[in-house]
């Protein structure tokens, strides 16, 4: 500060003053953002949340600025774009969802060792390419340097269907589906009987204390010759709500861990694909699959808490 105004403050100090705050300034007061306003604002967003700035303000006849600070000062909104769900659920889905996620939560409470007997399953896509996400291309710019650039690429047609098996201890068995082959009830029943056998040998105490499939509502898995094979061979099914890969253990932790070290990588042919598949489902660990049985348990608590419907905020 200059020597002047060092005095000055000294001066204001000296007849009392307390605040250290500048003075309010003469100017062009605030009359646009009023109460009246602010409802106008509030019932023209409350009829199309889809409106832009511009349309608010000629609507409530303010200028645009001021629609902007009341959007964002006064009402505290924001514009963001809608989330993409599986499927718009019903009220009886939703209660399905919760129900089913109330159940199994009860179960585990009252048998802490029930997940390490489940065995769960689902089948999935995999490309010989498939491009990057716009998230994984980002990269550090300076101020100077251009924004780079990537060509838009769509996935290869060449790919194979992969069916997954595993528990909490580690993948148990990992099924390519043959080209041309159509996964339906009769072929996933011949998957199911190898499945067995492979416990047999790599889960001896699970299959002498007995083991828990959990599996999606895709038709083949509904079918009724899987059903009689299941009855048949003892093995109980853990139910699972329709339209849920968020409280599916292989759509919202392992397929996408998998796919995200494939993404931006061109193998020259199926079998190449599948080798670097299978190695990067062994590279995972234990822990791993831990942290994702107790996420699972997590995510049907938030399921019950949302009361059936989708959720956010959980990894």
């Amino acid at each position: 500060m200059s020597r002047a105004r060092v005095f000055e403050w000294h001066r204001r100090f000296s007849m009392g003053r307390e605040s250290v705050e500048d003075d309010d300034r003469s100017g062009r007061p605030r009359t646009s953002i009023t109460d009246d306003n602010i409802r106008k604002v509030r019932e023209v967003v409350r009829g199309d949340r889809r409106l832009g700035v511009r349309a608010i303000a000629e609507i409530v006849d303010l200028d645009r600025e001021s629609v902007r600070r009341i959007l964002t000062e006064e009402l505290n909104m924001q514009k963001v774009c809608a989330k993409m769900v599986p499927k718009l659920l019903t009220t009886e889905q939703m209660q399905r969802r919760q129900e089913l996620c109330i159940d199994l939560l009860q179960r585990i409470e009252n048998e802490p060792e029930l997940m390490e007997s489940v065995v769960t399953c689902d089948e999935t896509w995999i490309f010989t390419y498939d491009p990057e996400t716009k998230r994984q291309s980002m990269q550090w710019k300076s101020p100077s340097s251009p924004r780079p650039t990537k060509a838009k690429k769509a996935r290869s047609k060449f790919k194979a269907m992969m069916i997954v098996f595993f528990d909490i201890r580690g993948i148990i068995m990992t099924e390519w589906v043959p080209s041309g082959q159509i996964v339906n009830q009769h072929y996933y029943v011949e998957v199911l009987a190898k499945l067995r056998e492979r416990i047999r040998r790599k889960r001896p105490l699970l299959w002498k204390n007995g083991w828990i499939l959990h599996q999606d509502n895709a038709p083949a898995h509904n079918a009724l010759s899987v059903k009689q094979f299941l009855a048949n061979k003892n093995i109980p099914v853990l139910n699972h709500p329709p339209y849920s890969p968020d409280l599916a253990p292989c759509d919202f932790f392992l397929f996408p861990k998998v796919k995200s070290q494939l993404k931006g990588t061109h193998f020259l042919s199926v079998a190449e694909v599948q080798e670097k598949t299978t190695e990067i489902l062994r590279s995972i660990s234990e822990d791993d699959l831990k942290l994702c049985f107790e996420t699972w348990q997590r995510r049907m608590r938030m399921c019950v808490n949302s009361q059936g419907n989708y959720f956010e905020g959980i990894h």
